[in-house]
C-alpha cells in the first residue's frame, strides 16, 4: 500500500483543526454554544483522524526519522519548532479530551479555565504541524 501522500494529507488536517479552533472560537464569544460545540467536536475529530494516520505513517516506515538537510539557523530554526511542537503535541489529546469532557458536562467554567490555556496549546501544535511539513517535505534541501 502506497502510504507516501500521508504527510500532506496529515498537514492538511492540521491545517483544517487550526481554521475550526480559529471558527470555533469565534463562535464561542458570539455565545454561539451549540454551533461552537459542532465546531469543536469537528476539531477534536479531526485531531484524531491526524493522530491515526501520523502513527500509520510512522509504523509503515518502521519509525524513522526523515533529515532535515540544511544547516545552520535554519536547522536551529527547525529543531527549534520541533522540538517545541513534539513537546506540546503529546499534552493536547489529555487536554481536548478533558474539554470535550467539560463542555459536554456542562462543567462551564472548568471547561473555560482550561480552555485558556489548551486553546492556545492546540492552536500552535496545529500550526507548527504545517510548518513542519513545508520545512521538511517542500523545503528540505537535498543532502550533499
Amino acid at each position: 500500500m502506497d502510504l507516501t501522500a500521508l504527510p500532506a494529507i496529515n498537514a492538511t488536517l492540521n491545517g483544517m483543526a487550526t481554521l475550526l479552533l480559529i471558527v470555533g472560537r469565534i463562535l464561542i464569544r458570539r455565545n454561539r454554544i451549540d454551533a461552537h460545540r459542532r465546531v469543536m467536536i469537528s476539531a477534536f475529530s479531526v485531531s484524531t483522524l491526524f493522530l491515526a494516520l501520523y502513527v500509520l505513517h510512522k509504523a509503515s516506515r518502521g519509525f524513522e526519522s526523515l533529515t532535515y538537510h540544511a544547516t545552520g539557523a535554519a536547522k536551529t530554526l527547525y529543531l527549534t519548532i520541533l522540538f517545541s511542537h513534539l513537546t506540546l503535541a503529546m499534552f493536547v489529546p489529555v487536554l481536548a479530551i478533558v474539554l470535550l469532557r467539560y463542555g459536554l458536562k456542562g462543567e462551564i467554567a472548568s471547561h473555560r479555565r482550561l480552555a485558556r490555556i489548551a486553546w492556545p496549546i492546540w492552536m500552535y501544535v496545529s500550526i507548527t504541524g504545517v510548518v513542519i511539513y513545508v520545512m521538511l517535505y517542500q523545503l528540505n534541501p537535498v543532502s550533499g
